[in-house]
């Protein structure tokens, strides 16, 4: 059985990851539908895949030869293409983090339980080869984490007028969704506090922005519980080419009660415990891409309807803007996730 899919957006990661995926798994999904904020873009992609250009979102949703729809970015639709795929009645496949309010995300989270269809979030960072085996080596060498240590160091993007606050903010929030919900995963449970910190941004194009957050997963009181530090910086300028590549740190470092394991995105992961250093290469692992939407495909396939994404997303986006509150009052912050707000 075939997958129909519409597309919304064509975002960063559609040339190395989305669009191969598609091809890849071309016998699960056919492309109907594509629509983008920039026509020359969606008419290509439409021509590739022999597929209908669209003029709006909403027209895609409604088609009947559309099963589900991939939101590849969240552009300046923000919500609206998971609100329009709930009214049809269409599974949703998000690639964009929900970068949105709180009130907007609890409407987008009762909307898609309240129509019953599937939603994935895509959180590649979970599924990378490399977090696998992290997670096999926790079960079995390494032992609980303690502490982890998440940081991103990127250049400014090259964007002026006056949006761009608004615009690099979004950025940011983008990564710290991501990176909240892989040291989610990795520990294996929720934080119970958070505690933010926030440099920037300023009108001028040479200044970025820099979030820091610390998670703390222990019960209150607790000194030994595990914490987590992480950050997204867009603060080198572009010009800066030999800065930007020096030294990078490693995409995520977890201390853990019997070694301490680095990891680099897709799939490099070293290790150290008592034998000493241990490196593993995986890159003879199927793409993340594909892995993704094989999950969505039985998501929708299947009788059984999975909603741990969605909650994964909410309480990831939950985090942040708790984190913001944070700096707002000059506070840590408590999270309770025992009862579903």
């Amino acid at each position: 059985m075939k997958l129909r899919v519409g597309l919304v957006g064509l975002g960063d990661a559609w040339e190395t990851r989305h669009s191969p995926a598609l091809r890849a798994m071309s016998d699960r999904f056919e492309v109907r539908a594509v629509c983008a904020e920039v026509a020359l873009r969606a008419e290509r992609v439409a021509e590739d895949f022999r597929a209908d250009c669209m003029d709006g979102f909403r027209a895609l949703t409604r088609r009947d030869d559309v099963d589900a729809v991939l939101m590849l970015s969240p552009q300046w639709y923000g919500s609206l293409p998971i609100l329009a795929a709930c009214e049809s009645g269409k599974a949703i496949y998000c690639a964009a983090a929900l970068d949105m309010e709180p009130q907007q995300a609890r409407e987008v989270r009762d909307q898609v339980d309240r129509a019953g269809i599937a939603f994935m979030a895509e959180l590649p960072r979970r599924h990378a080869a490399a977090t696998l085996r992290l997670k096999e080596l926790i079960a079995t060498q390494l032992g609980k984490p303690r502490m982890l240590f998440c940081h991103l160091r990127k250049s400014i993007p090259d964007v002026t007028g006056p949006l761009r606050r608004r615009i690099l903010s979004s950025m940011v929030n983008r990564d710290l969704i991501e990176l909240v919900d892989w040291c989610r995963y990795v520990v294996g449970a929720d934080p119970t506090s958070v505690m933010g910190v926030r440099y920037g941004p300023s009108e001028s194009a040479r200044e970025g922005q820099y979030r820091m957050m610390s998670l703390d997963f222990g019960e209150p009181g607790d000194p030994m519980g595990p914490v987590a530090q992480i950050s997204s910086g867009y603060y080198l300028p572009p010009e800066w080419t030999e800065a930007i590549t020096f030294r990078p740190p490693a995409a995520l470092q977890v201390y853990c009660e019997r070694g301490v394991a680095f990891v680099d995105l897709p799939s490099t992961l070293v290790w150290f415990d008592d034998a000493g250093r241990h490196m593993e290469s995986l890159e003879s692992e199927r793409p993340v891409g594909e892995q993704l939407l094989a999950l969505f495909y039985r998501a929708v396939t299947s009788l059984v309807r999975r909603t741990n994404e969605l909650e994964d997303a909410y309480r990831a986006l939950s985090i942040v803007l708790a984190a913001e509150q944070s700096v707002q009052q000059g506070q840590r912050m408590p999270l309770d996730f025992r009862e579903r707000a």
